[in-house]
């Protein structure tokens, strides 16, 4: 009786959760094209058309690392927030994971029982972590950095400009293998140098490798750490499905082409290795189940009901 008023109660605010967030994004394309028939958000348009210059030294294009980066950091996200929602909601594992009391890696706690799911979560948090790593060096060595980090203050107005653009329906100029747009580029930097190191730091200090009696507890605790390493999940969950949005309604073979093909041509060769990787990671969510996840787990750890 109670899963059937839960289920009504469900329906009852989808029912009206749809249409209000429907009328609120007629009334923010309706109020964008307002704004753009004014004359003075007219000359801010074209005083600030939605891009920041970049130096002269700025790179051109996208190498090959920024290809297959772009995957692996794709692929471990989809992963980290599957597994991550399955920590948050499970009410019971199906299997619990106990680290080695030996090894590589070796930390003050004595070994600790997590869920199978939490295990995943973890593992996979250091994979993806470590491809950041890598990410975050070429990203400087290579000199890709000044393409995704403002490097003037017009980026606000600029900004504000392609916002009012996007909302408008009427997009701003895109030429991302030359130059990003402004919004393009508070968005990288907030997910590359805040939104990752936040969870990452708040995800630490949760898991069981943080030392229990550390004298930062007491500034650090771990209520925190949680109150925030949720909020940032939904972050990236909205910026991959605003992402994926703009990528295929701005002209899709094209950016495709720029992400996966290292190309500024339209065909389709983007759009098949996107497939390709998209299969991939559909594969990995499929196999993350504890059937598969079992024997491997039991490599580095005892596994147990």
């Amino acid at each position: 009786m109670r899963l059937s008023a839960f289920r009504a109660g469900s329906w009852f605010r989808l029912v009206w959760i749809v249409p209000a967030v429907i009328i609120v994004l007629l009334i923010v394309v309706f109020g964008a094209r307002w704004l753009r028939d004014l004359p003075a958000m007219h000359d801010f348009i074209t005083t600030y058309p939605g891009q920041s210059a970049l130096p002269s030294w700025a790179p051109i294009g996208f190498p090959a690392w920024v290809q297959w980066q772009h995957f692996l950091n794709a692929f471990f996200l989809v992963l980290i927030i599957r597994s991550g929602w399955l920590v948050r909601t499970m009410k019971r594992p199906a299997a619990h994971w106990t680290r080695n009391n030996f090894g590589l890696i070796r930390t003050k706690n004595p070994p600790k029982k997590i869920s199978l799911d939490l295990w995943l979560h973890l593992s996979l948090d250091a994979l993806w972590v470590t491809n950041g790593l890598v990410f975050i060096v070429l990203l400087f060595v290579t000199g890709q950095w000044v393409r995704i980090v403002p490097t003037s203050w017009n980026i606000v107005p600029n900004a504000v400009s392609a916002g009012i653009q996007y909302a408008s329906l009427n997009w701003p100029t895109e030429d991302g293998w030359v130059n990003y747009n402004a919004l393009q580029v508070l968005s990288y930097f907030v997910i590359v140098f805040l939104a990752a190191p936040l969870a990452f730091i708040t995800g630490v200090r949760m898991s069981g490798a943080w030392p229990a009696k550390a004298r930062v507890n007491r500034i650090y605790p771990i209520e925190h750490a949680r109150a925030i390493h949720y909020p940032v999940m939904l972050v990236f969950v909205v910026f991959v499905i605003v992402h994926v949005v703009l990528v295929f309604a701005t002209g899709a073979l094209r950016n495709l082409n720029h992400m996966y093909g290292g190309s500024d041509e339209v065909n389709w060769w983007g759009f098949a290795l996107f497939a390709g990787s998209a299969v991939v990671i559909a594969a990995g969510w499929i196999a993350a189940r504890p059937i598969v996840l079992r024997p491997i787990a039991s490599l580095m750890g005892k596994i147990s009901r």
